[in-house]
């Protein structure tokens, strides 16, 4: 007999690669959480739509050091 997690990741695995990226980020989330750690709502309605933008293609990420390159081009 399977165990639950068995099966739940058997199934996980079967959904297209778009849920199973949702799925995994809802996880490692629920790992990061801490009780003392408090985010505001209008935060987390922010981190939510930021995370959809990626998802959706909608924005590209960059590295952080060429973050720091563009961000010492245009203040120096």
């Amino acid at each position: 007999m399977k165990s639950d997690i068995e099966e739940i990741a058997e199934k996980a695995l079967k959904l297209p690669s778009t849920a199973r990226a949702s799925l995994a980020e809802l996880l490692l989330e629920s790992l990061d959480y801490e009780e003392d750690f408090l985010i505001s709502d209008e935060w987390m309605k922010e981190i939510q739509k930021r995370c959809r933008e990626i998802d959706e293609g909608k924005v590209q990420l960059i590295s952080a050091e060429n973050a720091l390159v563009q961000f010492q081009k245009k203040y120096s």
